[in-house]
């Protein structure tokens, strides 16, 4: 018998004739809602294992099979159908035409404000509701709410990021606007995590935000840390980034490192604090500070206004990558940005054996000066 293409209100009427209707659309997918009494198998996982999920070929039973829009679902009754099955069929227009039927769907897995939202992401089948939920129930600290933290933070709350905690001492200025996202004209003179929270908010309210508007110190750092899965650094000064190392290592947590300068930007991953000998810190990259002159910040050396925005959406990923444990994060791997040649590089980078914050048989001494530090003194 060859395989049947069948409208939605014609599979409804099989099914309750006794046919076996089967929604081979991915875990997220089906958390939307799917068919009433249609079972959830996976197109990957029936066809790895027909058996495991139908009747043997030779009972002749009805298989109806449904997907989103139709293409899935008949690619899998083509595949059923070399395997010896023969009483197939696949559903027109797939749910949406159930849907637009007006016929009986089982009650969504996720509210309709999530599912609706993260609908991209649910419908991925390396991530799906496990990984959103995964990304809902983590929390990241963003030191910074400027350049880098401005299109991170915002990618990170779009993106579902549970709980955002946003550490920055300072207040808006015109001359951020430039590069700066989540803040407007009319918030000049805010704090900016004040300002970063009331973006962050509009654009998913469902994130929770913690403005913090204070300068990260070796008195507070571990306060920050405590509770994040993730630490995002955005921090335009040395001695910033060699505490919060310092801290990571200490407390075991990554940290999604990013710079910018003129027309270049360079990003990482340290994770050396969950790693220790195998991936390097902040430290083993710069052991010492380069002296100011070398090394000057925004203010006194400019930046093109879109670098910030590349390396920023660079972080996010890479901490969404860390919290979800998916692909190959940037450990042990410098990139960097070229914006007037429009190139990537990338160095490897390895454990320094000597470092004295994240070598293997090093104990953490205590924070340091690090103004002084970075001084020279």
């Amino acid at each position: 018998m060859p395989i049947r293409n069948l409208t939605a209100s014609q599979a409804r009427a099989c099914q309750q004739a006794g046919a076996i209707l089967i929604d081979v659309r991915g875990d997220g997918e089906r958390a939307l809602g799917m068919a009433e009494g249609a079972r959830g198998i996976a197109r990957e996982d029936l066809q790895a294992d027909p058996a495991a999920h139908l009747p043997d070929p030779d009972a002749d039973a009805a298989i109806l099979l449904i997907c989103q829009r139709g293409q899935r679902s008949r690619l899998a009754a083509e595949f059923l159908e070399a395997q010896g099955y023969r009483d197939l069929a696949s559903i027109d227009g797939g749910t949406e035409a159930w849907q637009a039927a007006g016929l009986p769907m089982q009650e969504a897995a996720v509210d309709a404000d999530f599912a609706e939202r993260y609908s991209r992401h649910l419908r991925r089948p390396d991530g799906g509701l496990p990984g959103q939920g995964g990304l809902e129930s983590a929390r990241a600290l963003r030191v910074g709410a400027g350049g880098l933290g401005s299109p991170a933070a915002y990618y990170l709350a779009a993106a579902g990021m549970g709980s955002l905690r946003i550490a920055d001492d300072d207040v808006v200025d015109r001359s951020n606007l430039q590069r700066q996202i989540l803040h407007t004209d009319a918030r000049i003179g805010m704090p900016k995590v004040e300002s970063a929270a009331i973006a962050l908010s509009a654009l998913n309210p469902r994130a929770r935000i913690e403005a913090v508007p204070e300068r990260i110190t070796s008195a507070n750092v571990e306060r920050l840390l405590d509770g994040v899965d993730v630490v995002v650094d955005g921090a335009d000064n040395f001695p910033a980034r060699y505490l919060l190392n310092d801290a990571c290592v200490k407390l075991g947590k990554p940290l999604v490192y990013g710079a910018v300068h003129r027309f270049e930007g360079q990003v990482s991953v340290f994770d050396a604090g969950r790693r220790r000998g195998e991936a390097p810190c902040y430290r083993c990259l710069f052991p010492e500070p380069p002296p100011p002159e070398a090394a000057p910040n925004c203010a006194e050396a400019g930046v093109l206004g879109v670098l910030p925005g590349v390396i920023g959406l660079l972080q996010a990923t890479e901490a969404i990558k860390l919290v979800l444990g998916i692909g190959e994060p940037l450990r042990g791997r410098l990139l960097q940005f070229d914006a007037l040649s429009m190139r990537f590089r990338e160095t490897r980078l390895a454990a320094d054996p000597q470092c004295p914050v994240c070598a293997p048989d090093c104990a953490f001494s205590g924070y340091v000066d690090y103004a002084a530090f970075c001084a020279g003194g």
